[in-house]
């Protein structure tokens, strides 16, 4: 498996990952891929990575900033998503720890994740990439007509903003 940059040309197998974390239910709110020209806007230029096998893609992580205001420039939110016949084979630790050392080199000091409680798997991953508990945001928002309450998790950079 290798690590790289993410291209315009991964979209569609990045959209059909997307659609496969969709389908369980606890993976977002979100209820379908959006387009590319979306998606592009949707997320920082920098910090977009594959994990490829041949010309296969295992899976991917990109990060969306978290507000526009200046003070907040340092902190992204971490999307990773994983084949489903890719998983349990590190690869979505490999993407986590690799968007730490990339964020890292953009000047990013806080990347946070939401998962829902239910995501189990996703929650030991990002432990085991060192992020912590935050909290927990009860009732964040309905999916098909019920609440889902939303853990933040938080990875803060050990040599980007640290005084």
């Amino acid at each position: 498996m290798l690590l790289r940059p993410m291209t315009p040309n991964d979209y569609p197998a990045v959209a059909e990952i997307y659609r496969e974390g969709i389908a369980t239910g606890h993976a977002t709110f979100n209820s379908d891929a959006p387009s590319w020209e979306e998606w592009d806007a949707g997320h920082l230029a920098a910090c977009r990575l594959a994990a490829v096998e041949g010309e296969q893609v295992l899976g991917w992580a990109a990060l969306s900033g978290v507000s526009d205001r200046c003070v907040y420039g340092g902190v992204a939110e971490v999307q990773v998503y994983v084949a489903a016949a890719a998983r349990g084979k590190g690869v979505g630790l490999a993407l986590l720890e690799g968007l730490s050392v990339a964020s890292e080199q953009k000047g990013i000091w806080t990347l946070q994740a939401g998962i829902f409680p239910e995501n189990t798997v996703s929650v030991a991953l990002h432990q085991r990439a060192g992020y912590r508990l935050i909290g927990r945001r009860e009732r964040l928002g309905q999916m098909k007509g019920w609440w889902r309450d939303v853990l933040l998790f938080e990875r803060r950079s050990s040599v980007v903003g640290v005084v």
